[in-house]
């Protein structure tokens, strides 16, 4: 063999070699991040296992009773119903009065979230009955499945999920943020201390007031001594709840990976909820795109009057047609939405049962006409 033949042949098996080492460092490179999937898929299995995860809600007992054409519409949006429940004891989610009744409504396309409260005294039909009471009964009544469907029901919704959050939720997840900033009135001050000696009393806490009026940062027991204030009624109470929220999440958009990792740790266990992981990893993955574009109370119109028996005040939409169809607005962007017989049906029994119509209407908070009128009528 020739010389020239041999060169070729070394040379041949030296770029071998230098192929084989590239093709080494090609897999230990692929290995390195399978590894690194592997290890954040089970990092993510182990933070969603903190959750009370429900399974889905009997869509049979949901009371999902719109037409095909409000269906095609509301698919453009996630509705999840968000409750807070009054109970001390931590953990317990099956029942129990909803002392917050939210909902919170997400335009696929564009990520904006309008966040509304329902009153929980709103006097409704909770039940397959028919039944007229305050709203927050069908929780205690009929657990997440009842409530849910009652806000279907009463307000030609397509919920299917919810979220449930007990007290110790707000103070954990708010101290895992390092406090969040709120402006505080003199009157807000002094109520709060009477909340936070409740609770220290009732939860075994050892809260502290605030030191008094102005802005500041709060922490977990002051913010949610913040949302329990119902200062005389129950629309300035919603209206702090859904400060905290939104200074929660304006927080937390803006919060470190370990910052954010502490408050799951912390706010998972205190959750219980329908979604799927598949879901929440979906809603999650957009987390940064989600825009809080407004928040309201609901019923828009309404008066109040005071009931026999046990009920006392309640809130009365007047009237409850009108309502839902400025709430489909609201929400949907629908004009001139045509509610069904099912609403038309509750709305003449509260009629009937209170005698209050459109006319008597006392607080005015339409939000296509920038009104907002109050009644000295108060709720508790």
């Amino acid at each position: 063999m020739s010389t020239s033949s041999n060169n070729r042949n070394r040379k041949r098996k030296k770029m071998t070699r230098r192929q084989r080492r590239k093709r080494k460092l090609m897999l230990f490179i692929v290995e390195v991040l399978v590894i690194l999937i592997l290890l954040a898929a089970l990092f993510v299995i182990i933070k969603l296992n903190k959750l009370n995860n429900t399974g889905d809600l009997d869509e049979d007992k949901l009371n999902i009773n719109i037409d095909a054409k409000t269906q095609e519409l509301l698919d453009g949006y996630t509705n999840i119903a968000l409750f807070g429940i009054d109970n001390r004891s931590t953990g317990k989610y099956e029942s129990g009065n909803s002392d917050c009744i939210m909902i919170a409504s997400i335009n696929n396309d564009t990520k904006e979230v309008r966040l509304i409260s329902v009153y929980r005294d709103s006097f409704l039909a909770v039940d397959d009955d028919d039944d007229l009471r305050k709203l927050n009964a069908a929780y205690a009544k009929g657990g997440p499945t009842g409530a849910v469907a009652a806000l279907n029901k009463n307000l030609d919704l397509d919920i299917k999920e919810y979220v449930a959050v007990d007290f110790n939720a707000v103070m954990e997840v708010v101290d895992a943020l390092g406090g969040i900033e709120l402006d505080i009135s003199s009157k807000e001050a002094e109520t709060m201390k009477i909340y936070i000696n409740e609770m220290n009393e009732v939860m075994g806490t050892n809260g502290t007031a605030v030191s008094g009026p102005g802005l500041q940062t709060v922490n977990g027991i002051q913010a949610l001594a913040y949302c329990r204030d119902s200062g005389g009624d129950d629309y300035g109470r919603t209206e702090r709840q859904r400060t905290v929220i939104s200074k929660i999440v304006e927080k937390a958009k803006a919060a470190s990976l370990p910052t954010l990792n502490k408050v799951i740790d912390k706010l998972f266990p205190d959750i219980s909820t329908s979604l799927s992981s598949s879901e929440i990893l979906g809603l999650a993955a957009g987390i940064k795109d989600y825009e809080l574009a407004d928040t309201q109370g609901w019923p828009f119109q309404l008066t109040t009057e005071r009931m026999g028996g046990k009920l006392g005040d309640v809130v009365v939409p007047t009237d409850l047609e009108t309502n839902v169809n400025l709430l489909h607005q609201y929400l949907f962007d629908v004009e001139d939405y045509e509610t069904t017989q099912t609403v038309k049906n509750i709305s003449k029994s509260v009629i009937n049962e209170t005698g209050k119509t459109a006319s008597d209407t006392v607080r005015d908070t339409n939000p296509f006409t920038a009104e907002d009128t109050e009644a000295d009528t108060q709720t508790q």
